[in-house]
């Protein structure tokens, strides 16, 4: 065998633009097709408005105009421009910009040079547009290259950047953009940033009162009492708590950056909310009592904040800079004076806070002895458990590197579940088979997570006991037969995680499988056909004499068959809260009193069901 040689040839340089094409993910996190709201043609659009933002901190432009029309994305803001001379350097040179500067850009988030770069870099068209001073320049890319750049010339249009791009369909794919994302990224920039407003299609966005209306919106279910909200200097919390909730829920922000992975401010304001009330209620309350089903959010301003990834998803700076306290100290001094004046002064407030504590300590007092026999049970499971097939690599191994591959199938009976396991990808494929209809948990205390031994397995194989951050599967995969047995798995199970890990959902982590209803083959080529349509095109194409089989059950799929509907192909239907539905609604429309709008729902999928087995009859 030839020996590799090392020398001069071997060492290579890649251009900016190379580097970022080659290494995407180091610059926009996961690629993605737009089914996923951190998937990175929603960076893209972030990294430009990162820009428009900073402009508007620093108190120029209070519009943005955003446009989305197909895979073509406008973003025009009305801040200073970029200066004519630099503006080719500004989108195509690594680490240029006017960042640096911390007095021009005091607390901004673009501050390493490399966003509207790595937008252009990964674009197949780019155009960049600077007005400044009754002046233009335009310039066009082609995936980082220049293809056309035009003369300064004379403008009567206002001052600012307007930046077209098209993601590069050789990078991501067949992508679309799903409006609910870019529309949440929108909400997300106007809370934080009263006085903001964006046009977003030409429908306007704006917030009057910040951090309070972002958790009036994210609220699905009763409170314990009004939402706190406290503002000072480069800080703002606002909290709450919700009476039928579980684990905690934050939203947190860094320079107008939402980082969906917290960090430092965070974890500041976890310690300081603890803190704050023991000292308040002059009680040592366990944390978790204090922390259970609270909702609250942070946006904090910080000089040159330092990130854990280029995505800034996990702020890692400890310091506030500019001589002022650490993170920690300056959100748990807020906190121990505007809190404790808060509630001092909002005597009702502070008694409903006070009472939601004290529940919150029963409870937990009461599910101990009761999740101290469950544990040993499933110790106990856990040696012989059969329900479970586990894959090697899981999805809080950070250090894995198809970690984001990782997904579990919750199967009804032994059939179904024995197709999925028998034609999965061991390495990050695991099965959870269910004995039958699980448990209607609708309206039941988690204590039914603990006293159920399939829900309590169940939990413990995803590991979500203490919230999110031990999850073992990036995807919780329904997967059920096509018919009304299955559907009522599939909403018992929906209703469980909403019910008890509501987070699951919110964080996109929960799927329903399709699985072809029908094959339809003849002597030389087999069609798998999802729904009535694509059958009748795949009878359409085949010629000759055809064998049309409806599958009524997944058992009825050999693993042969089975292995290319949960490979590469394989279709999910993300479980999905849109904007305006609440948890509390969905549980009860579906799970609740048998209501006249329930009965007509269900009686007109009764008739869809009804159409396709007499369809299936005539075949």
């Amino acid at each position: 065998m030839a020996q590799h040689q090392y020398n001069e040839d071997s060492i290579k340089s890649l251009d900016w633009k190379e580097h970022i094409r080659m290494r995407p993910g180091m610059y926009i996190g996961k690629i993605g097709d737009g089914s996923s709201h951190d998937d990175g043609i929603y960076v893209l659009i972030k990294e430009v408005l990162d820009n428009s933002m900073d402009e508007f901190v620093m108190g120029f432009g209070k519009t943005i105009e955003i446009s989305v029309r197909g895979q073509k994305v406008t973003i025009r803001d009305y801040g200073r421009g970029i200066p004519l001379g630099k503006v080719v350097d500004c989108v195509s040179k690594i680490n240029t910009g006017g960042k640096y500067d911390t007095k021009a850009f005091k607390k901004a988030v673009g501050l390493n040079g490399v966003g509207t770069k790595a937008v252009n870099a990964l674009s197949e068209y780019f155009k960049i547009q600077s007005h400044r001073d009754k002046k233009v320049k335009n310039i066009e890319f082609d995936r980082g290259v220049i293809i056309q750049e035009d003369d300064i010339i004379e403008t009567s249009q206002r001052n600012g950047t307007k930046v077209t791009f098209i993601p590069d369909s050789n990078i991501f794919g067949k992508y679309q953009f799903l409006e609910d994302y870019v529309v949440n990224m929108i909400w997300y920039y106007v809370y934080l940033n009263p006085g903001l407003s964006i046009i977003y299609n030409g429908q306007k966005y704006f917030s009057e009162n910040g951090l309070h209306d972002l958790l009036q919106s994210n609220i699905d279910s009763k409170l314990s009492y009004p939402i706190i909200h406290l503002k000072g200097e480069d800080i703002e919390i606002a909290l709450t708590h919700s009476t039928q909730k579980y684990g905690e829920t934050y939203f947190s922000f860094v320079n107008g950056q939402h980082t969906t992975q917290g960090g430092t401010h965070q974890s500041a304001l976890r310690e300081s909310i603890v803190k704050t009330l023991r000292e308040f209620y002059k009680k040592n309350y366990d944390a978790s009592d204090i922390r259970q089903s609270i909702i609250a959010s942070i946006s904090l301003k910080v000089m040159e904040p330092v990130f854990e990834s280029q995505t800034k998803t996990k702020l890692g700076s400890a310091e506030m800079g500019g001589g002022v306290p650490t993170i920690r100290t300056y959100v748990n001094d807020f906190m121990k004076r505007s809190l404790d004046n808060f509630l001092h002064k909002n005597q009702e407030t502070s008694e409903l806070l006070h009472k939601k504590i004290q529940q919150s300590e029963k409870e937990r007092k009461e599910l101990a002895g009761i999740k101290k026999i469950s544990k040993e049970r499933a110790k106990k499971a856990n040696l012989h458990n059969r329900k479970l097939r586990d894959c090697k690599i899981h999805y809080h191994d950070l250090k894995k590197d198809r970690r984001l591959e990782t997904s579990i199938f919750i199967t009804e009976g032994d059939s179904a579940s024995g197709s999925i396991t028998t034609s999965r990808d061991v390495q990050t494929q695991a099965v959870f088979s269910l004995k039958g209809k699980p448990l209607n948990s609708y309206g039941l205390t988690k204590r039914i997570v603990y006293e159920n031994e399939e829900f309590n397995l169940l939990q413990n194989a995803l590991n979500i006991e203490d919230g999110l951050d031990g999850l073992r599967y990036n995807k919780i995969i329904i997967a059920t037969d096509a018919d009304v047995d299955g559907m009522h798995i599939r909403l018992l199970l929906i209703t469980f995680f909403l019910q008890f890990f509501p987070e699951l959902v919110k964080e996109k982590h929960l799927y329903i499988l399709q699985t072809p209803l029908f094959r339809v083959r003849n002597k030389n080529k087999t069609m798998y056909c999802y729904n009535i349509t694509e059958k009748t095109h795949a009878e359409n194409t085949l010629k000759g004499k055809l064998e049309i089989t409806r599958f009524k059950g997944l058992g009825e799929i050999s693993p042969s068959e089975f292995k290319a509907f949960i490979g590469n192909d394989i279709r999910l239907d993300p479980v999905v809260l849109k904007l305006d539905t609440t948890i509390e609604d969905l549980l009860k429309f579906y799970m609740g009193k048998n209501t006249p709008v329930r009965q007509e729902f269900i009686i007109n999928n009764l008739k869809l069901e009804e159409k396709l087995e007499t369809e299936d009859i005539d075949d």
